[in-house]
């Protein structure tokens, strides 16, 4: 009896440690996990949705702490410098869903890389500039020739539209 509460407390050491180490690489704070977009931690849950402004979106994962709940969107790899406004916005999105489906506004998401975290607030002025985003988009939705954003080079290399784009880098 004794070898067996050995060997189930070493199995249950063994799991901590690799939950611990998962949670880490997956730039994860401390706190409980309530929705995940990843099939590593268990089933991938339905998208948020704001009705009012038709926005969706499923962030890779909510952290619920001491009653307030952290998006974390999880980047592949590294860090630049900052993080950029496409990623910030996306994580702002991620933050009003929440306030929108759970009735509580997170302070913060966490922008996670292969080698660093950012902790962007989430401030009035952030969702300001989200909802003129969004609402612009809106707007453009419906335009014919809108002029594309070729402030990245490499991305448009890699486009999937690259091939029937007549503003593509030669």
């Amino acid at each position: 009896m004794l070898y067996l509460a050995l060997a189930l407390l070493i199995f249950a050491l063994f799991f901590f440690r690799k939950s611990a180490t998962q949670r880490k690489e997956a730039g994860l704070p401390g706190g409980r996990i309530i929705y995940t977009d990843t099939h590593g931690w268990g089933k991938v849950e339905k998208p948020l949705f704001y009705t009012a402004l038709e926005l969706t979106g499923k962030p890779d994962y909510l952290i619920q702490q001491k009653g307030t709940i952290i998006p974390v969107e999880v980047k592949s790899g590294r860090a630049p410098e900052a993080p950029y406004d496409s990623h910030i916005y996306q994580l702002a999105a991620y933050c009003l869903l929440v306030e929108k489906t759970y009735h509580t506004r997170p302070p913060y998401g966490i922008i996670h890389y292969e080698n660093r975290d950012f902790a962007v607030d989430y401030t009035r002025e952030l969702e300001n500039a989200l909802i003129d985003l969004l609402v612009e988009m809106k707007r453009d939705e419906h335009k014919r020739n809108i002029p594309r954003s070729h402030e990245q080079p490499g991305r448009c290399a890699k486009c999937g539209y690259r091939k029937i784009c007549d503003q593509r880098l030669a």
